[in-house]
């Protein structure tokens, strides 16, 4: 997205209409030929942008709140501008960790440079943009000069730690220059970088008393944005515990008299309250929880946080911006879809319906809120005595304390609204014929897929929901068949529990299932756990004992007390159909299509629902 569209408007205004006090447009570029990470970013060098970044701040203005941007430069990480022919510059020479070269920044470049970010600043505020957010953490430019393990330059922009600041403060110097008094310039440092090649938090405590008084407020992160083995410090996953970089921020402000800001998995209200009224940060930033929910703001001032929809750090949003140029959230449909909402027709235009929901699980859920908000009679069936679905099984998983939370979220709203909930109730087309609804709408789920392999029957079997539930029966040494998220994610509980486990995979890789940030998470998580991979490798028998299988053509044989099917999921298509007649009209969401995830299940029921 090189220029801001209404979407791009919508997208940030909601953030504002939900009680931020400042709203900042990310990733922002100010040199768009030598310093351009990906293709979308925001080019701050481009004239032709004055139009459209005016009614972007405007739209986050007119609710009150400071519309601020990034000024961003990959630095070595210009992977745009390589992709685009231009030279890449660090601020030493050097190949990158893909094999391609990078080049020592020439002075006449660096005084170029800053003369961009000044340009830049002074750009944002000519399209009303009332202050600039500096990116000098995550291992992007600026950061690279501040590195003493990256700077090794022999002139006066490296090597001593005053040298390192050369770059930065001249940035900011010249940055003030051009926009006046009055204008906030925000810097985001990494208090530590987190890595062996990196800086520490001394380092990070350091830059940041170089750049006391110089800014008007140090955003205090944490990490390597291009590091895999710390993106999920950057990015806190589902493994985090909430506020988990509050530490780096309140370190950096015992030293310093600037206004101190942390970010990283804030989400909990009361957390955050006490973060600030203990002094151990001034500002808290928040990124994916205002995906999730984007009146978490107003809904904490007003003292209601059990409705704030709960962000699961799943990092499908994230993913789905790197794969596919666009957000959305796993649990909030509205997200990059806010045009659509503002000015959806509501059911008063057309005749309350009947709608009955056959599935109580994250899509039949999702389907019965939206349906009941949009002014229709829903009655919601769900064959167990409790919601959540196939989900349930895992509300015991420490790190999946987040679904948890999110599925009696769900739960609240459905008990909030005029929905006839019944338990413990399986659709049936006799039960459909007696309530004679206008809508049918099937989420029945799925069931365990049972691959063909001799043995699967076996008593040391257990397919993952069953695991989930008996974990106490698993022996000791466990094999996972099947590395698709659900295997992944069952093995790392299991070695969490102190079980010695193996994934057993017939692909050469693992099947993040199209998230590819959160397969990082898992990644680090299966190293921490000594979690063993045998890739490329066919179960073809289970024994008591074990398992036989073939690996590229060879057999072998894997001991094991426990063996676990996590091979997938098949869709209930036959018992979904056998509702299909029941109604005028008839949907399939989630996973009775096929099976996926908790996004594509929330989309599904949203858009059904949307469109009666």
């Amino acid at each position: 997205m090189n220029r801001p569209n209404s979407d791009c408007v919508a997208f940030y205004e909601q953030k504002a209409l939900g009680g931020a006090a400042s709203v900042c447009v990310g990733d922002c570029v100010v040199d768009s030929r030598n310093g351009l990470y990906g293709e979308y970013m925001i080019k701050l060098d481009d004239r032709m942008n004055h139009h459209s970044l005016n009614l972007l701040s405007s739209g986050i203005r007119r609710h009150g709140a400071v519309a601020s941007v990034e000024l961003q430069h990959g630095g070595l990480y210009s992977h745009g501008t390589r992709h685009n022919g231009n030279t890449i510059y660090g601020p030493c020479s050097g190949i990158d960790a893909t094999g391609n070269e990078y080049f020592e920044m020439p002075e006449e470049v660096i005084y170029k440079t800053i003369e961009a970010y000044a340009n830049a600043a002074a750009f944002a505020k000519q399209c009303g943009f009332g202050m600039v957010t500096i990116h000098g953490g995550h291992g992007w430019l600026m950061s690279q000069f501040l590195s003493p393990k990256v700077n090794k330059r022999k002139d006066r922009w490296g090597g001593s730690r005053e040298n390192r600041m050369r770059f930065p403060l001249a940035v900011i110097n010249a940055i003030r220059k051009k926009t006046g008094p009055g204008f906030p310039i925000e810097i985001r440092i990494s208090g530590s970088e987190v890595i062996p090649e990196g800086y520490d938090l001394d380092e990070g405590i350091q830059i940041a008393k170089a750049l006391d008084g110089y800014v008007d407020l140090i955003h205090v992160s944490a990490g390597h944005h291009e590091k895999p083995d710390v993106f999920t410090v950057t990015h806190p996953s589902i493994f985090s515990r909430d506020s988990c970089n509050v530490q780096y921020a309140e370190a950096i402000k015992k030293h310093v008299g600037t206004t101190v800001a942390t970010v990283g998995a804030h989400c909990d209200p009361e957390l955050m309250e006490e973060i600030l009224a203990s002094g151990k940060a001034d500002v808290i930033e928040i990124a994916r929880a205002l995906l999730a929910d984007p009146e978490l703001p107003k809904k904490a001032f007003m003292g209601k946080p059990e409705e704030i929809r709960p962000c699961l750090r799943c990092l499908a949003c994230f993913s789905n911006l790197i794969t596919n140029g666009q957000i959305y959230c796993a649990v909030n449909p509205q997200i990059g879809r806010e045009l659509e909402y503002r000015y959806a027709p509501t059911v008063s235009h057309n005749t309350p319906k009947t709608v009955l929901v056959a599935g109580g699980g994250v899509a039949g859920m999702q389907a019965a809120l939206t349906a009941s908000r949009n002014g229709h009679k829903v009655i919601l069936c769900e064959k167990s005595g409790r919601l959540g679905g196939v989900l349930k099984c895992e509300e015991q998983v420490p790190f999946k304390k987040k679904i948890k939370d999110y599925l009696a979220y769900q739960e609240r709203q459905i008990r909030r609204l005029p929905i006839d909930m019944r338990l413990n109730t399986a659709v049936t087309p006799e039960l459909a014929a007696s309530i004679a609804p206008d809508v049918l709408i099937a989420a029945l789920g799925a069931k365990p897929a049972v691959p063909p392999i001799d043995g699967i029957d076996e008593a040391n079997v257990f397919h993952t929901e069953n695991m989930y539930l008996n974990t106490d029966k698993a022996g000791k040494k466990i094999a996972v068949l099947g590395g698709g998220l659900v295997g992944v994610e069952l093995a790392i509980h299991l070695a969490q529990t102190g079980k010695d486990v193996t994934i057993i995979e017939m692909l050469p890789q693992l099947n993040n299932g199209g998230n590819v940030l959160y397969q990082l998470a898992l990644d680090v998580e299966i190293k921490k756990h000594g979690i063993k991979l045998m890739l490329e490798t066919k179960a073809v028998k289970i024994t008591l004992q074990g398992v036989f299988y073939e690996r590229r053509g060879e057999p072998g044989f894997f001991k094991a007390d426990t063996v676990v099917n996590a091979t997938g999921q098949v869709p209930l298509l036959e018992e979904a159909y056998a509702l299909r007649f029941c109604a005028p009209e008839f949907y399939l969401i989630g996973d009775c299509t096929v099976p996926k995830n908790i996004m594509q299940a929330t989309d599904m029921a949203d858009a059904a629902t949307r469109n009666l």
